[in-house]
């Protein structure tokens, strides 16, 4: 966006060596980014949700745009159909079911932080459209970076998949402007979304005493912005799906557990007033189901070893390479199959419910029932209720 307003910073001077994986030019713009963005983290979750609706508006009407423009100025029948993968046998079903990973990878985080959101909601009803939206947005969003990157390589003799690089070799300032608007728009809605509120929320978990959620985001601010040196991981497009896939080792199993437990263990029959009392019904063995545990250990030592060759490919782990390829999927599907055995055969019969008790008033029915409470806690009814009030 600055090289479109002044495009001699194009020729700024760069005293960063090659190995930053950043410009001199480029830490400028990251860092007044990082101020443009840090204000926004101050702001409550609740009244944010306009920067969602400008970017749900803005952002898909220039990537269309970006579309159109890829597919007149190099039509499909000379570009995209034309360009073919390299890759044939295992190794093309390996790098597809890699790309795969790295798609789930993306979303991952939000899959197990959904309800940081979805708590907001009026009612449960407000986010079944995700089911129509997200498979269609996703697909879209994959397809238009297909198209673009392929126009690159026919314009610009290069594989620019990131899509930044593309508009920066754009002599038409203004559109340059625009599509780089529309990109610093999508990430800074990406970032509190999926990163900033995720984080805090885990964070006021961990130490409610100390950290809000607005505390939580400055601390993320920090730690994420710069400690981490995000740059690094846009050093190429083999680190970027790296990265991506790297997350889904974890996030994989965490997920698979939260399905199979409220749909299949528990079938939606969950003490949510419970969920807070640190010695009510779940706290299971000393604050450990032992169940969660063990589908963790079965699903991610596994895909550690591929995980490390992505990170060190000096490190050679033969075949197990493979696993991490589909980490998200191996994890998800060992740990739901492992947590639903282990539940099955050993179950915490004390988390067990006839009906979702979700309010103080059913707290209040079941106990009002003749023989009260469908099945014991280790709670009486005076410290159930201190923890609703509360």
């Amino acid at each position: 966006m600055l090289k479109a307003i002044w495009p001699s910073l194009a020729h700024m001077p760069n005293h960063l060596p090659a190995g930053a994986n950043i410009t001199t030019s480029g830490i400028m713009c990251y860092f007044l980014y990082w101020l443009l963005q840090f204000p926004f983290m101050l702001v409550s979750p609740q009244k944010i949700r306009w920067l969602f609706l400008v970017k749900a508006i803005i952002v898909p009407i220039a990537w269309l745009a970006m579309l159109i423009w890829a597919f007149v100025k190099v039509p499909s029948s000379k570009g995209f159909f034309e360009q073919h993968s390299q890759l044939s046998g295992s190794n093309f079903s390996w790098a597809w079911l890699s790309a795969l990973n790295a798609a789930l990878g993306i979303y991952s985080t939000l899959a197990v932080n959904i309800p940081d959101f979805t708590r907001y909601a009026k009612d449960e009803r407000a986010q079944y459209i995700q089911l129509a939206i997200i498979p269609v947005a996703f697909t879209l969003c994959g397809f238009i970076g297909l198209a673009v990157t392929s126009a690159g390589i026919v314009l610009y003799g290069q594989v620019l998949w990131d899509p930044l690089r593309l508009i920066d070799q754009w002599d038409n300032r203004a559109a340059a402007f625009f599509a780089a608007f529309s990109f610093a728009l999508a990430t800074l809605g990406t970032n509190i979304s999926a990163n900033s509120l995720s984080a805090a929320n885990d964070m006021t978990v961990l130490f409610p005493r100390y950290i809000n959620i607005r505390r939580g985001q400055v601390i993320c601010a920090i730690l994420g912005g710069w400690a981490l040196c995000p740059w690094e991981i846009l050093a190429s497009a083999s680190g970027f799906l790296s990265f991506m896939s790297g997350y889904t080792v974890f996030l994989g199993p965490f997920a698979g557990i939260m399905v199979t437990d409220y749909w299949l263990i528990h079938k939606c029959k969950v003490d949510v007033p419970a969920m807070y009392d640190p010695h009510g019904r779940y706290r299971y063995s000393y604050g450990f189901n032992w169940r969660a545990v063990l589908a963790i250990l079965c699903s991610v030592p596994p895909t550690i070893p591929g995980l490390i060759n992505s990170i060190n490919p000096k490190i050679k782990v033969g075949g197990a390479v493979h696993l991490f390829d589909i980490a998200w999927i191996f994890g998800f599907t060992v740990a739901s199959f492992v947590y639903y055995t282990t539940s099955t055969l050993f179950p915490a019969k004390e988390t067990y419910l006839e009906k979702a008790i979700l309010t103080a008033d059913d707290l209040d029915a079941a106990y009002s029932e003749p023989n009260g409470p469908e099945d014991s806690s280790s709670v009486e009814k005076g410290s159930e209720k201190k923890s609703v009030d509360a």
